[in-house]
């Protein structure tokens, strides 16, 4: 349970740097998110996801 919330710790780190260091960046990826269709974002959703299962598979296995 400890490393799920150190994950997620590190992911509000991750988020939180980026929108500190390229505000103007994340604004504009975030006006591009809205006008996507839902099943665009979705798919892209889930892949972005397995993708990072992969990750942690390599890393823990």
């Amino acid at each position: 349970m400890s490393e799920l919330i150190t994950a997620f710790g590190l992911m509000l780190v991750i988020e939180g740097l980026l929108y500190a260091m390229c505000p103007g960046f994340m604004r504009k990826a975030m006006a591009q998110m809205l006008i996507l269709p839902d099943h665009q974002m979705r798919t892209t959703a889930l892949v972005t996801a397995c993708l990072g299962v992969g990750v942690v598979w390599l890393v823990r296995g």
